[in-house]
């Protein structure tokens, strides 16, 4: 067993998600740059040598830091859409939920913004490093499905019925991701908290109005 501080001890079987614990604290503190394996290991009171032991390296850890931030978005978003208001008709309930969706995920960004730059931006591990994933990886974000599924749900009750359209999935993701970086790193960062709330609100009525229009 390695020492940690306060005289307790941790079981090797442990430490692995003791780590991944101490290394999501340091992403909620200053993002995937803030990430390091040794600073980690530093925290919960082992050796680098014994992190080592259940990470290849910093790219491994901050994989793992990036699939917990991934799960809290898209936990952000569900709790949001539980408490979206109740519609009298499908077509209103379903514009609503893909509504509440949305604004889970920027709040996420808003509220979380280390945890959220390193569910996409993590840095470059290695020299040729792209820092990029496989298309196919595209399908296990949660966070995309959540839309995905909503904007099926809100085609669906089209009179007659229709399919979503080609890309709207990721055309309304790329709209409150984009939105979401801007509110963290761009120029509306600075806005005023009634301001942002206006922009968000307009944003999302754009990706609903589009996806009712086609």
């Amino acid at each position: 067993m390695a020492a940690i501080s306060g005289g307790k001890t941790y079981h090797h079987g442990d430490l692995r998600n003791a780590l991944i614990c101490a290394a999501v604290d340091l992403a909620r503190e200053g993002g995937p740059e803030r990430v390091v394996l040794r600073e980690a290991a530093r925290r919960v009171g082992v050796s680098p040598t014994a992190a080592y032991r259940h990470f290849d390296g910093r790219g491994e850890l901050l994989a793992a830091v990036r699939d917990h931030a991934r799960r809290a978005l898209a936990d952000s978003m569900e709790r949001a859409a539980l408490r979206a208001p109740g519609a009298d008709t499908p077509a209103l309930a379903a514009e609503a939920r893909l509504a509440a969706l949305c604004r889970g995920y920027v709040a996420f960004a808003v509220e979380q913004p280390g945890l959220y730059r390193s569910a996409f931006g993590t840095p470059r591990t290695a020299p040729g490093d792209p820092g990029t994933e496989p298309e196919a990886a595209v399908a296990d974000v949660r966070a995309f499905t959540l839309l995905t599924d909503a904007l099926t749900a809100l085609a669906a009750t089209a009179r007659p019925p229709r399919a979503s359209r080609p890309a709207a999935d990721a055309a309304a993701w790329s709209a409150v991701h984009g939105l979401s970086l801007l509110l963290l790193e761009g120029p509306l960062r600075r806005l005023p908290a009634q301001r942002r709330d206006d922009v968000v609100d307009s944003t999302l009525a754009m990706v609903v109005s589009g996806t009712r229009a086609h």
